[in-house]
């Protein structure tokens, strides 16, 4: 939550478990999102989430109608839901190893603030990444000096032997 890309991260799609998947589908296709959020129509807490892959296997291979199949008929049930204030890199992880890609994130009483992919995820530590990367790598040229002085010299010996022997010729 104290992230700056997580207050950007645009309102996830939601519906009811009595929505058709056609009316989902247009949604989703309509603001080109990968997944709809399903809530409980009482206490407008996350019942299930609804992505391509389940519109993919559970109704088009068993071969529904997505006018009249509603959402609860292919919703995965009770996903992983992560809290605002969970840790990123453990989320990724947990997505990582349970072979999930979209993470419903809910506040304190369970209402959902958003759904981050694991793309959202790397993409958020791209910057985390690079600077370690810079730091081993300055790191790395320090500690080896010694050596990369060697081979450039070794480097600016042999071209200045070329040019001696050519020039001799």
């Amino acid at each position: 939550m104290d992230r700056p890309e997580y207050n950007s991260k645009p309102r996830p799609l939601t519906a009811q478990p009595t929505d058709t998947v056609s009316h989902a589908v247009a949604k989703m296709t309509k603001k080109n999102y990968g997944s709809v959020v399903i809530l409980e129509a009482d206490s407008n807490t996350v019942a299930g989430i609804v992505t391509e892959r389940d519109i993919l296997n559970k109704l088009v291979a068993a071969g529904l109608d997505p006018k009249v199949t509603p959402l609860s008929d292919i919703m995965t049930t009770n996903p992983r839901l992560a809290r605002e204030t969970d840790d990123m890199l453990d989320w990724l992880r947990i997505m990582s190893n349970e072979r999930f890609r979209r993470l419903p994130v809910v506040d304190e009483s369970g209402s959902i603030k958003a759904v981050f992919t694991q793309g959202d995820f790397v993409s958020y530590t791209w910057p985390d990444l690079f600077m370690q990367m810079k730091s081993l790598a300055g790191a790395s040229v320090v500690k080896n000096l010694t050596l990369y002085l060697f081979a450039v010299g070794l480097g600016l010996y042999s071209l200045a032997m070329l040019f001696i022997i050519e020039s001799l010729q």
